[in-house]
């Protein structure tokens, strides 16, 4: 259940990288580069283009590819590997959190401890 709810949350995090309220979707600058884009929707995509340079460096990079058909299942299949790597980015981070609490408890406990000893041996020691 947690995987599935992690996975969900990543998913929709990044699931499209390159989108900002103003930029274009992912599919939209594909649709660009293919051409499949009305006149008036392609003037749009290349407005914006003119402004934001992650999207046009995006589209360069993507004209450049030959087999666009491809391109979405590329897009798909690195999506995957990053998500895979955060995935156990975050295993990692959440064993030494893990770790790193149960280190702190031994310490506090350890700590209780040699003062309860100490507080004994004190009042044992004064008495007498």
């Amino acid at each position: 259940m947690k995987k599935f709810i992690m996975d969900n949350f990543m998913n929709e995090e990044y699931n499209d990288l390159f989108t900002t309220t103003q930029c274009p979707s992912q599919q939209q600058l594909l649709d660009y580069v293919q051409g499949r884009l009305t006149p008036e929707q392609q003037h749009e995509v290349e407005m914006h283009l003119a402004d934001c340079e992650l999207c046009s460096e995006a589209v360069e990079g993507l004209a450049t590819i030959k087999q666009k058909e491809q391109i979405p299942v590329w897009l798909q299949q690195m999506r995957n590997q990053m998500l895979r790597k955060l995935r156990s980015r975050k295993r990692r981070k959440d064993h030494v959190a893990y770790y790193t609490q149960l280190a702190i408890i031994v310490i506090v406990i350890l700590f209780i401890l040699l003062a309860a000893f100490w507080a004994y041996h004190f009042i044992t020691h004064r008495s007498l």
